[in-house]
């Protein structure tokens, strides 16, 4: 697993995200403009209902663009034993049952996926609670969350 690849491949999934989100809000954008779409009574609200579309996908291809500029500035450092886990950690954990997964501290677009030659790496950020327990941690470390009442314990297996 290299870091930097990995990095790499989730600013290049930003970036395919980035564009059809900027289709879909163009899209968005002509069908509440188009003056087919215009209201002929108060019960004619297509061009309502397609400015509130608009309006969302707006919003999302900002959230976007924002999380793609945090991550392309992130400086990605190697690891250090001496500080534990940080924004940019590329790590390994396995839980209880021994099912392991890989994860990058990112400093946003959490949830995002990608796949590292079959692997898939997920993107979690300090605000969640694993990303919160994960932070200043080291190889070898055990962190324990609550999700949703139930305890959960994961190994932290390796640190890139």
């Amino acid at each position: 697993m290299n870091k930097h690849a990995v990095h790499q491949l989730i600013l290049d999934k930003l970036r395919v995200d980035l564009d059809i989100a900027e289709r879909a809000a163009q899209t968005a954008y002509e069908t509440a403009t188009h003056e087919e779409n215009i209201a002929e009574n108060k019960y004619d609200t297509l061009g309502l209902e397609a400015s509130y579309l608009a309006a969302g996908q707006a919003k999302r291809v900002e959230e976007i663009r924002q999380s793609l500029a945090v991550c392309q500035n992130l400086t990605l450092r190697a690891y250090d034993d001496q500080r534990g886990i940080e924004i940019g950690a590329l790590l390994g954990l396995e839980d209880e049952k021994g099912r392991e997964q890989w994860l990058f501290l990112a400093p946003d677009a959490a949830g995002l996926k990608v796949d590292v030659v079959g692997q898939p790496v997920t993107v979690i950020t300090p605000r969640s609670p694993l990303g919160k327990s994960l932070l200043g941690k080291f190889e070898g470390d055990e962190v324990e969350i609550l999700v949703a009442g139930t305890r959960q314990q994961f190994a932290v297996t390796e640190v890139l």
